[in-house]
């Protein structure tokens, strides 16, 4: 993603601050939202799903800290990436802050250059993060666990449920050999009884749909996936 595809929301009661940062940030190309407090902040951050919040910790009213518990427990924010905006004298809530669920304290003053750097190494860690826990890519598959898709040479393919379960348990961990009753035990469960042909029959139809290049059968024992 380039920063202009990023949303920053900046949450600090003094106009300095705010003016200071937000220039900074827009320079670079991101998209930045701002707000004086912690309740306006919260209420921003619900409406315009920013990437990332720069919270200050001591604000009138709602404090940094309180706002950060809101949004760790808010189900539409789950993934924002929240950094601290603190003065060095306030290195003693540090501690709280991360309790609190926050992924970077930033001390102020700190210069420009330096909390640019920062803040691209966060969303940038962030993104790896990201992609790597919901899509997933082997040469010429590639696997969207969010959306439950598969695409192959980039055409989408339709499995159904229990082939696409199969594919995910088995890319869980390339190289590793899956015993053919633990593939039994997390893909049919123990309340579903089914026969170890099932398993068979479902691996010879992957390996139609992506080749049989990738899923390789360990004879005696199970299946494992050949990255």
């Amino acid at each position: 993603m380039k920063e202009s595809d990023y949303k920053i929301l900046l949450v600090d009661d003094e106009p300095d601050i705010i003016e200071f940062v937000s220039y900074n940030l827009r320079k670079e190309g991101f998209e930045v939202h701002t707000a004086s407090n912690g309740e306006d902040g919260l209420d921003l951050a619900h409406k315009e799903q920013p990437h990332l919040i720069l919270l200050d910790v001591m604000m009138p009213g709602m404090d940094g800290i309180e706002a950060c518990d809101k949004i760790r427990a808010s189900s539409d924010l789950q993934d924002v990436l929240i950094a601290f905006l603190t003065a060095r004298g306030e290195d003693y809530s540090q501690v709280a802050g991360f309790d609190a669920g926050a992924d970077d304290y930033i001390t102020k003053p700190i210069k420009p250059k330096v909390l640019v750097s920062r803040i691209k190494a966060l969303l940038r860690r962030h993104g790896q993060t990201q992609k790597s826990s919901s899509i997933q890519e082997f040469d010429k598959l590639t696997i969207d666990h969010d959306k439950y898709q598969v695409s192959y040479k980039g055409e989408k393919l339709d499995l159904p449920r229990k082939e696409f379960e199969l594919l995910t348990l088995l890319t869980s961990r390339p190289g590793k050999v899956f015993h053919r009753d633990e593939i039994l035990d997390k893909i049919w469960g123990n309340d579903v009884v089914v026969g170890g042909r099932t398993i068979d029959v479902h691996i010879r139809k992957l390996r139609e749909k992506i080749s049989d290049k990738y899923i390789r059968t360990v004879k005696g024992v199970g299946y494992k996936f050949d990255a």
